[in-house]
């Protein structure tokens, strides 16, 4: 069916836009440019309403134990299946950057599949996840319950970098 593909399409592109955005955002700001970072995170909340619409209207979203299975599932894919190739291309090339952000990606996403393991056995038996706080590197996004370590197990950034999550 076109409408579906282009649903997952359209999905996929305002997905893309709302993150970029928010890099360009992140930028403005450094630059001295406030009222310029505001229109970038502005659109990108505009564009995230028209990826979760696109999302809906396709039927991708389900009940929690179904989303949470669904989201381990696509970690697990980006640990076994999507980054080691990238990474093995990334180093044949000689592109050292990209494949260290790949593989400090390959090494979170171990830690977002086991996150999403435990939220899914709290699931099953009738129950929330016992922690109330997240913490994330804003290096590379290695997530904790709780208080964030002395130093990021994955990139090595300092405690400071954390930021919590509600």
């Amino acid at each position: 069916m076109k409408t579906k593909d282009n649903l997952k399409a359209a999905f996929a592109g305002e997905s893309q836009a709302n993150r970029k955005y928010l890099a360009f955002a992140k930028k403005a700001d450094q630059d001295g440019y406030p009222v310029i970072a505001s229109l970038f995170r502005a659109v990108a909340e505009a564009e995230t309403i028209h990826a979760h619409t696109h999302l809906r209207n396709m039927g991708g979203i389900h009940d929690t134990l179904t989303n949470l299975k669904e989201a381990k599932a696509g970690e697990d894919y980006e640990v076994a299946d999507m980054y080691p190739g990238m990474v093995a291309t990334a180093e044949a090339e000689g592109e050292k950057r990209a494949a260290q952000g790949m593989r400090g990606a390959m090494e979170v996403e171990k830690v977002h599949s086991a996150l999403f393991s435990q939220a899914i056995a709290a699931l099953e038996k009738g129950q929330d996840l016992d922690h109330t706080v997240l913490h994330v590197c804003e290096v590379c996004g290695h997530t904790v319950f709780g208080n964030p370590p002395d130093k990021c197990p994955v990139c090595g950034a300092k405690h400071s970098a954390y930021r919590q999550v509600a």
